[in-house]
C-alpha cells in the first residue's frame, strides 16, 4: 500500500500532482516554486524528489496522465470487434471527450511545455508519436477496406483530427 502522510489516505504521488496541477493552474508552471508545491502537498521535498525527481517530472507526469488514458481507451476502441467506420468515429469523439474532461491538465501543459527540458520534449514526442500511429492505423485501415477515400493520406487526416 503506498505510504501517505494525511488521514485521507490519498497517495503521496497523488497529492503531489494535484497540488502541483493546481499552483501550475493558478500562478504558472514558471512562476511555482518546488517548495509551494510541497506544502500545498503537505509533504517533504525529499518526497517530491523520491517520487518525480524535479518540477520538469511532474509537468510531464501532468500531460502523460492524460495521454496514458487517451492511449488506452484509443486501444480498447481499435480493437473493438465493431465495423472500421464505428471504431474510427468513436476514435474521434473519444479523444475530444478525454481533453475535455482533462482540459487544466492539457491547456497547463500546453503552456508550459516550453519549460521542458530537451530530454522530456523528446520523450512528449515519443509518447503523441505512439497515439498518432494508431490512430492513422484505424485510418489506413477503413482506406484499404474501401470504406474510407483514398484521396487525402492518413497522415494529413490524423495530423488534422
Amino acid at each position: 500500500m503506498p505510504r501517505t502522510t494525511d488521514g485521507d489516505g490519498t497517495p503521496v504521488p497523488q497529492r503531489l500532482l494535484a497540488a502541483a496541477t493546481r499552483l501550475f493552474a493558478e500562478q504558472g508552471y514558471d512562476r511555482t516554486s518546488v517548495q509551494e508545491i510541497v506544502e500545498a502537498a503537505g509533504v517533504t521535498k525529499g518526497a517530491l524528489y523520491h517520487y518525480f525527481g524535479s518540477k520538469d517530472d511532474l509537468l510531464h507526469e501532468v500531460y502523460a496522465r492524460v495521454l496514458r488514458v487517451q492511449q488506452e481507451r484509443l486501444d480498447v476502441l481499435a480493437n473493438a470487434d465493431e465495423p472500421i467506420e464505428k471504431r474510427l468515429r468513436a476514435a474521434a469523439a473519444d479523444v475530444v471527450v478525454t481533453t475535455i474532461e482533462n482540459l487544466d491538465d492539457a491547456m497547463i501543459f500546453f503552456r508550459s511545455m516550453h519549460h521542458l527540458s530537451p530530454e522530456k520534449n523528446k520523450q512528449v514526442r515519443a509518447e503523441r508519436r505512439k497515439y498518432h500511429e494508431r490512430f492513422r492505423a484505424l485510418v489506413e485501415e477503413g482506406q484499404e477496406a474501401g470504406v474510407f477515400s483514398k484521396a487525402t493520406p492518413a497522415d494529413l487526416v490524423v495530423d488534422y483530427h
